[in-house]
């Protein structure tokens, strides 16, 4: 699902979709909250407002067909998560003067299709001077074949492609594809995004127009379970309400109260005690981190659950296991950082409810890995003779001796190049004369480091000759 403000039924992603060679339809009174309250305007839109100042590619294309200019911008391609709103804003440019608007998806149209589509839209743009306003969603599954059909199109100006990704254009768009469309990168919606959508919703005549009003604490449990997602939000907000209507005596004027039970009613989803803005949201993650750092795999998936429910930003989560892997398991288990920076680029990529399963397998991983904090201790004890003042100077042989008259100074004199000597290993002193001997990383015997305590113990006898 991908609205700013929700179109209405269509693919999974992105909702709505009008009839070909149509302008997007007008929504009725029995459409669904989030078709009803799809934007008319640029100005409608919730969110993305970093694309949506004066002067911007999109409000030019909005304006009209010609108000880019011969040289502006006539294809986009919109590269975000979703629920960010790629669907609604083709649908707002398709509303210009002198458009019409065609869907396609890459999951089932192929090359015919799009070649229908530009033929069409060639002869609207010849015999009734109307463009097309292709979108396109998913394109990152177009083959190259199918993806170098709308090349001519594009480069001619027969149609004005918007076409939506969830992944990185770079590697799922052909180049002469992305070097002729401008790349427009969308944010996910932020809470306040979606608690204003919300309150419009239920003041505007096309929503619920005034007769019902939201309790904080259904609001907050509504923008909590919307994951960003504004039509997830707004069919949430709908079932709740229609709940609350029945509930409602029949003798009861004035607006209907949606409060919090209406919400965990229609959605069969619990309100999770849980304050992102306060004690709980340090307490669950420190529960969380030392549940990790204590092996404790269930209690780490329970409190990951549980803030993940909540509505915590599962970049922050993410974040949070980057750390642990470097501070808790560090070189007891060296691949447990690669995952869990794997893991937070690919919920950066794909976003919720998915993201949760990666979070998951990066949790269980680290969780039952051997631990070690080795390395953090290692570096702290480095800093701390630093800030007292230790490590005076630089040992001549290995200072800088490039440049003119470095050599006359004894720069590089009696330096040692490791890959002469056996094993790629030169005796020769390091550190500063201060901190010779000096131990700051103490290996475990925890897991790899079992293997690299032996081997640093045999390269500290040969680097120190002794």
């Amino acid at each position: 699902m991908d609205d700013l403000f929700g179109p209405g039924q269509g693919n999974d992603d992105d909702g709505d979709s009008a009839a070909a060679g149509s302008a997007p339809a007008s929504s009725s009174p029995r459409s669904p909250l989030a078709v009803r309250m799809r934007p008319r305007t640029l100005d409608d839109v919730v969110g993305q407002q970093h694309l949506l100042g004066q002067g911007s590619p999109l409000r030019l294309l909005a304006a009209g067909a010609d108000a880019a200019g011969p040289a502006g911008p006539s294809s986009l391609i919109l590269w975000g998560p979703p629920g960010t709103g790629k669907t609604t804003l083709a649908h707002v440019i398709a509303r210009g003067p002198g458009r019409k608007f065609v869907e396609l998806s890459a999951i089932t149209a192929g090359v015919k299709d799009v070649r229908r589509v530009m033929d069409d839209a060639l002869t609207a743009r010849d015999l009734y001077k109307t463009t097309t306003v292709l979108f396109l969603d998913e394109i990152h599954r177009f083959n190259k074949a199918q993806q170098d059909a709308l090349l001519p199109g594009v480069e001619n100006r027969w149609v004005v492609l918007v076409a939506a990704t969830t992944e990185n254009p770079s590697f799922s768009v052909v180049s002469p594809l992305l070097s002729r469309s401008l790349l427009l990168t969308l944010k996910p919606l932020t809470d306040a995004d979606i608690e204003g959508l919300l309150s419009r919703a239920v003041a505007d005549p096309r929503g619920l127009d005034g007769k019902a009003e939201l309790a904080p604490e259904a609001l907050a449990h509504l923008v909590r379970l919307s994951g960003g997602d504004a039509r997830r939000a707004l069919t949430a907000l709908e079932a709740a309400a229609g709940v609350a209507f029945g509930d409602a005596d029949d003798a009861e004027t004035g607006p209907v109260t949606v409060e919090l039970k209406h919400t965990e009613r229609a959605l069969d989803v619990a309100a999770v005690r849980y304050d992102r803005a306060g004690d709980q949201h340090y307490d669950v993650a420190s529960a969380f981190i030392k549940s990790i750092r204590g092996s404790d795999v269930d209690a780490a998936l329970h409190y990951l659950a549980r803030m993940l429910e909540a509505g915590e930003d599962p970049r922050f989560v993410a974040r949070r296991i980057v750390i642990s892997a470097a501070e808790d398991v560090g070189m007891a288990d060296p691949t447990a950082l690669q995952t869990a920076v794997a893991a937070a680029q690919a919920v950066q990529l794909i976003g919720m409810p998915e993201g949760r399963i990666i979070l998951a397998e990066a949790v269980v991983h680290l969780a039952t890995a051997p631990k070690s904090n080795a390395a953090y201790m290692g570096i702290n004890k480095a800093i701390a003779d630093v800030r007292a003042g230790m490590g005076n100077g630089i040992p001549p042989h290995l200072r800088d001796s490039h440049y003119p008259g470095s050599k006359q100074l004894g720069h590089g004199k009696g330096y040692k190049y490791a890959h002469d000597a056996p094993h790629a290993v030169a005796a020769q002193q390091y550190p500063p004369d201060d901190l010779v001997g000096r131990d700051y990383y103490q290996p475990t015997g925890n897991g790899a480091e079992r293997d690299i305590a032996a081997r640093l113990e045999r390269l500290r006898k040969i680097v120190r000759g002794k």
